[in-house]
Protein backbone atom coordinates (compact mmCIF):
# COMPACT_ATOMS: atom_id res chain seq x y z
CA UNK A 1 0.00 0.00 0.00
CA UNK A 2 1.22 3.66 -0.68
CA UNK A 3 1.69 6.13 1.50
CA UNK A 4 -0.35 8.15 -0.20
CA UNK A 5 -2.96 5.22 0.46
CA UNK A 6 -2.42 5.11 4.12
CA UNK A 7 -2.58 8.59 4.74
CA UNK A 8 -6.18 8.43 3.17
CA UNK A 9 -7.71 5.59 5.25
CA UNK A 10 -5.90 7.15 8.15
CA UNK A 11 -8.04 10.57 7.61
CA UNK A 12 -11.25 8.22 6.70
CA UNK A 13 -10.35 6.49 10.57
CA UNK A 14 -11.11 9.68 12.05
CA UNK A 15 -13.98 10.54 9.73
CA UNK A 16 -15.59 7.23 11.23
CA UNK A 17 -14.55 7.92 14.57
CA UNK A 18 -16.27 11.39 14.90
CA UNK A 19 -19.32 9.98 13.52
CA UNK A 20 -19.32 7.14 16.06
CA UNK A 21 -18.71 9.84 18.35
CA UNK A 22 -21.63 11.94 17.46
CA UNK A 23 -24.45 8.29 17.49
CA UNK A 24 -24.78 8.90 14.15
CA UNK A 25 -24.97 6.15 11.26
CA UNK A 26 -23.89 6.63 7.87
CA UNK A 27 -27.30 6.99 6.42
CA UNK A 28 -27.96 10.32 9.00
CA UNK A 29 -24.87 11.87 8.57
CA UNK A 30 -25.05 11.57 4.34
CA UNK A 31 -28.62 12.75 4.95
CA UNK A 32 -27.67 15.91 6.74
CA UNK A 33 -24.90 16.48 4.27
CA UNK A 34 -27.51 15.90 1.38
CA UNK A 35 -24.55 13.44 -0.19
CA UNK A 36 -25.50 9.65 -1.62
CA UNK A 37 -24.96 6.86 1.39
CA UNK A 38 -22.35 5.64 -0.67
CA UNK A 39 -19.90 8.71 -0.01
CA UNK A 40 -19.66 8.30 3.68
CA UNK A 41 -18.59 5.20 3.21
CA UNK A 42 -16.24 6.11 0.27
CA UNK A 43 -14.58 8.25 2.54
CA UNK A 44 -14.52 6.67 5.78
CA UNK A 45 -12.66 3.51 3.88
CA UNK A 46 -10.07 5.89 2.36
CA UNK A 47 -11.76 5.21 -1.66
CA UNK A 48 -12.37 8.96 -2.10
CA UNK A 49 -10.60 11.98 -1.13
CA UNK A 50 -12.69 14.74 0.73
CA UNK A 51 -12.78 18.07 -0.20
CA UNK A 52 -12.17 21.10 2.47
CA UNK A 53 -16.40 21.39 2.00
CA UNK A 54 -16.82 17.79 2.52
CA UNK A 55 -14.28 18.19 5.84
CA UNK A 56 -15.97 21.16 7.30
CA UNK A 57 -19.53 19.39 6.76
CA UNK A 58 -19.11 16.40 8.59
CA UNK A 59 -17.14 18.38 10.99
CA UNK A 60 -20.16 20.77 11.61
CA UNK A 61 -23.07 17.27 11.33
CA UNK A 62 -20.51 15.51 13.94
CA UNK A 63 -20.82 18.63 16.35
CA UNK A 64 -17.29 19.54 16.64
CA UNK A 65 -16.65 22.42 14.20
CA UNK A 66 -13.18 22.65 16.51
CA UNK A 67 -11.65 19.80 14.63
CA UNK A 68 -11.77 21.40 11.25
CA UNK A 69 -8.65 22.74 11.13
CA UNK A 70 -6.89 19.36 12.46
CA UNK A 71 -8.84 17.69 9.39
CA UNK A 72 -8.02 19.99 6.79
CA UNK A 73 -3.73 20.33 7.37
CA UNK A 74 -4.47 16.21 7.06
CA UNK A 75 -6.05 16.75 3.71
CA UNK A 76 -2.94 19.19 2.80
CA UNK A 77 -0.18 16.50 4.06
CA UNK A 78 -2.22 13.62 1.38
CA UNK A 79 -2.72 16.49 -1.35
CA UNK A 80 1.35 16.88 -0.93
CA UNK A 81 1.53 13.33 -2.18
CA UNK A 82 -0.63 13.05 -5.02
CA UNK A 83 -0.52 16.24 -7.19
CA UNK A 84 -3.20 16.08 -10.16
CA UNK A 85 -1.25 18.43 -13.19
CA UNK A 86 -4.76 20.68 -13.39
CA UNK A 87 -3.44 21.70 -9.67
CA UNK A 88 0.08 21.71 -10.00
CA UNK A 89 0.91 23.87 -12.78
CA UNK A 90 -1.32 26.69 -11.93
CA UNK A 91 1.65 28.56 -11.45
CA UNK A 92 2.32 27.54 -14.74
CA UNK A 93 5.62 24.81 -16.40
CA UNK A 94 8.07 27.13 -15.34
CA UNK A 95 7.36 27.42 -11.84
CA UNK A 96 7.42 23.23 -12.12
CA UNK A 97 10.63 23.15 -13.57
CA UNK A 98 12.39 25.78 -10.94
CA UNK A 99 10.78 23.74 -7.96
CA UNK A 100 12.23 20.74 -9.36
CA UNK A 101 15.39 22.68 -9.85
CA UNK A 102 15.27 23.56 -6.21
CA UNK A 103 15.05 19.51 -5.14
CA UNK A 104 18.20 18.92 -7.46
CA UNK A 105 20.43 21.82 -5.89
CA UNK A 106 20.06 19.98 -2.71
CA UNK A 107 20.36 16.39 -3.66
CA UNK A 108 23.89 15.06 -3.51
CA UNK A 109 22.83 11.82 -5.46
CA UNK A 110 19.74 11.91 -8.32
CA UNK A 111 19.25 8.50 -9.38
CA UNK A 112 16.70 8.26 -12.57
CA UNK A 113 15.14 5.60 -14.46
CA UNK A 114 12.61 6.08 -17.30
CA UNK A 115 11.14 3.59 -19.75
CA UNK A 116 9.65 5.92 -22.34
CA UNK A 117 11.42 9.34 -22.49
CA UNK A 118 15.36 10.99 -22.29
CA UNK A 119 15.47 12.32 -18.68
CA UNK A 120 14.51 16.10 -18.43
CA UNK A 121 18.43 16.62 -17.44
CA UNK A 122 19.59 15.26 -20.45
CA UNK A 123 17.22 16.53 -22.99
CA UNK A 124 17.95 18.87 -25.58
CA UNK A 125 16.12 22.13 -25.89
CA UNK A 126 14.21 21.00 -28.88
CA UNK A 127 13.41 17.33 -27.08
CA UNK A 128 11.81 19.59 -24.39
CA UNK A 129 9.76 21.35 -26.65
CA UNK A 130 8.07 18.25 -28.02
CA UNK A 131 7.70 17.52 -24.30
CA UNK A 132 5.98 20.08 -23.49
CA UNK A 133 3.54 20.01 -26.32
CA UNK A 134 3.13 16.60 -26.65
CA UNK A 135 -0.76 15.10 -27.14
CA UNK A 136 -1.82 18.84 -28.46
CA UNK A 137 -1.67 22.95 -27.53
CA UNK A 138 -3.44 22.45 -24.34
CA UNK A 139 -3.00 18.93 -23.05
CA UNK A 140 -6.30 18.66 -22.54
CA UNK A 141 -6.31 14.97 -20.81
CA UNK A 142 -4.04 16.42 -18.05
CA UNK A 143 -5.55 19.81 -18.43
CA UNK A 144 -1.91 21.44 -18.30
CA UNK A 145 -2.37 24.96 -20.54
CA UNK A 146 0.44 25.94 -22.71
CA UNK A 147 1.10 28.52 -24.94
CA UNK A 148 4.36 29.30 -27.09
CA UNK A 149 5.87 32.07 -24.72
CA UNK A 150 5.13 29.41 -21.54
CA UNK A 151 6.63 26.84 -23.40
CA UNK A 152 9.89 28.79 -24.17
CA UNK A 153 10.21 29.52 -20.49
CA UNK A 154 9.57 25.98 -19.09
CA UNK A 155 12.19 25.23 -22.12
CA UNK A 156 15.01 27.80 -20.59
CA UNK A 157 14.07 26.92 -16.97
CA UNK A 158 14.92 22.98 -18.19
CA UNK A 159 17.92 23.96 -19.67
CA UNK A 160 19.10 26.15 -16.01
CA UNK A 161 18.20 23.27 -14.32
CA UNK A 162 20.97 21.04 -16.18
CA UNK A 163 23.37 23.66 -14.60
CA UNK A 164 23.50 21.23 -11.48
CA UNK A 165 24.94 18.41 -14.08
CA UNK A 166 28.44 20.66 -13.99
CA UNK A 167 28.69 21.20 -9.89
CA UNK A 168 31.13 19.11 -8.56
CA UNK A 169 29.48 18.30 -5.70
CA UNK A 170 27.09 16.20 -7.10
CA UNK A 171 26.37 13.04 -8.34
CA UNK A 172 23.67 11.23 -11.21
CA UNK A 173 22.97 7.88 -12.16
CA UNK A 174 20.75 7.90 -15.08
CA UNK A 175 19.11 4.58 -16.15
CA UNK A 176 16.62 3.94 -19.55
CA UNK A 177 15.34 1.59 -21.84
CA UNK A 178 16.49 0.96 -25.71
CA UNK A 179 12.79 1.89 -26.09
CA UNK A 180 13.74 5.45 -25.20
CA UNK A 181 15.97 6.14 -27.58
CA UNK A 182 13.67 4.53 -30.47
CA UNK A 183 10.61 5.92 -29.72
CA UNK A 184 10.34 9.10 -31.97
CA UNK A 185 8.74 11.62 -30.37
CA UNK A 186 9.82 13.87 -32.12
CA UNK A 187 10.97 14.40 -35.55
CA UNK A 188 13.97 11.90 -36.96
CA UNK A 189 16.24 15.70 -37.22
CA UNK A 190 15.33 16.56 -33.29
CA UNK A 191 16.12 12.43 -32.35
CA UNK A 192 19.18 12.66 -34.16
CA UNK A 193 20.41 15.38 -32.46
CA UNK A 194 19.32 14.49 -29.05
CA UNK A 195 20.98 10.59 -29.46
CA UNK A 196 24.50 12.55 -30.23
CA UNK A 197 24.13 15.01 -27.19
CA UNK A 198 23.76 11.64 -24.79
CA UNK A 199 26.75 10.22 -26.33
CA UNK A 200 28.61 13.57 -25.37
CA UNK A 201 27.21 13.25 -22.18
CA UNK A 202 28.08 9.83 -21.18
CA UNK A 203 31.80 11.10 -21.07
CA UNK A 204 31.09 13.62 -18.03
CA UNK A 205 32.35 12.36 -14.72
CA UNK A 206 30.16 12.90 -12.81
CA UNK A 207 26.96 10.99 -14.44
CA UNK A 208 26.35 7.64 -15.06
CA UNK A 209 24.39 6.60 -18.09
CA UNK A 210 23.38 3.02 -18.45
CA UNK A 211 20.87 1.70 -21.27
CA UNK A 212 18.82 -1.62 -21.15
CA UNK A 213 19.49 -3.52 -24.28
CA UNK A 214 16.60 -5.60 -25.34
CA UNK A 215 18.08 -8.24 -25.38
CA UNK A 216 19.27 -7.82 -21.74
CA UNK A 217 17.52 -10.05 -19.44
CA UNK A 218 15.04 -7.89 -17.08
CA UNK A 219 15.06 -9.05 -12.90
CA UNK A 220 12.19 -6.63 -12.92
CA UNK A 221 9.65 -5.19 -14.99
CA UNK A 222 9.91 -1.45 -15.97
CA UNK A 223 6.61 -0.45 -15.16
CA UNK A 224 6.93 3.37 -14.52
CA UNK A 225 9.42 6.09 -14.53
CA UNK A 226 10.68 7.63 -11.27
CA UNK A 227 13.20 9.93 -9.59
CA UNK A 228 14.89 9.10 -6.64
CA UNK A 229 16.68 12.30 -4.80
CA UNK A 230 18.90 10.40 -2.02
CA UNK A 231 17.20 8.51 0.23
CA UNK A 232 14.73 11.03 1.02
CA UNK A 233 12.01 11.46 -1.51
CA UNK A 234 11.33 9.42 -4.91
CA UNK A 235 8.85 11.38 -7.47
CA UNK A 236 6.88 9.34 -9.83
CA UNK A 237 5.03 11.06 -12.79
CA UNK A 238 1.62 9.35 -13.67
CA UNK A 239 -0.48 10.27 -16.67
CA UNK A 240 -2.74 13.00 -14.73
CA UNK A 241 -0.62 13.59 -11.88
CA UNK A 242 2.68 13.25 -9.60
CA UNK A 243 3.55 11.03 -6.85
CA UNK A 244 5.54 12.19 -4.16
CA UNK A 245 6.75 9.42 -1.96
CA UNK A 246 8.71 10.19 1.11
CA UNK A 247 7.82 6.54 3.45
CA UNK A 248 10.75 5.41 4.17
CA UNK A 249 10.08 1.55 3.08
CA UNK A 250 9.20 2.78 0.08
CA UNK A 251 11.78 4.55 -0.72
CA UNK A 252 13.70 1.25 -0.08
CA UNK A 253 11.75 -0.24 -1.95
CA UNK A 254 12.29 2.22 -5.34
CA UNK A 255 16.30 1.87 -4.69
CA UNK A 256 16.43 -1.83 -4.77
CA UNK A 257 13.77 -1.84 -8.50
CA UNK A 258 16.72 1.28 -9.24
CA UNK A 259 19.53 -1.11 -8.22
CA UNK A 260 17.81 -4.19 -10.11
CA UNK A 261 17.61 -2.23 -13.10
CA UNK A 262 20.85 -0.76 -13.45
CA UNK A 263 22.20 -4.13 -13.14
CA UNK A 264 20.41 -5.15 -16.50
CA UNK A 265 22.13 -1.62 -18.14
CA UNK A 266 25.72 -1.02 -20.25
CA UNK A 267 27.68 2.06 -19.84
CA UNK A 268 30.75 3.63 -21.33
CA UNK A 269 31.73 2.40 -24.19
CA UNK A 270 28.75 -0.74 -24.49
CA UNK A 271 26.45 2.22 -23.95
CA UNK A 272 27.74 4.39 -26.91
CA UNK A 273 27.39 1.58 -29.09
CA UNK A 274 23.71 1.18 -28.48
CA UNK A 275 23.39 4.42 -29.23
CA UNK A 276 25.47 4.53 -32.62
CA UNK A 277 23.46 1.64 -33.19
CA UNK A 278 19.90 3.45 -33.25
CA UNK A 279 21.71 6.19 -34.92
CA UNK A 280 22.35 4.23 -37.88
CA UNK A 281 18.89 3.34 -37.95
CA UNK A 282 16.90 3.97 -40.72
CA UNK A 283 13.97 5.52 -38.84
CA UNK A 284 16.47 7.71 -37.51
CA UNK A 285 18.79 8.78 -40.33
Amino acid sequence: MSSFQRAREALGYRLREMRLDAHLNGRELAKAAKWAPSKVSKLEAGRQTPSDSDLKNWARICGQPAAVPELVASLRSLEQQYVEFRRMFRTGLPSRQRSIGEIEAKTELTRNFEPCFVPGLLQTAEYARYRFTEGDAGDTERGVPKDEAEVDEAIAARMERQQVLHRGDKKFHFVMTEAVLRYLVCPPDVMTAQLGHLISMTTLPAIRIGIIPFDAPLPVGPIHGFYLYDKELVLVELFTAVLNVTQADEIGAYERVFGHLAEAAVYGADARKVLTQVLDAPHIS
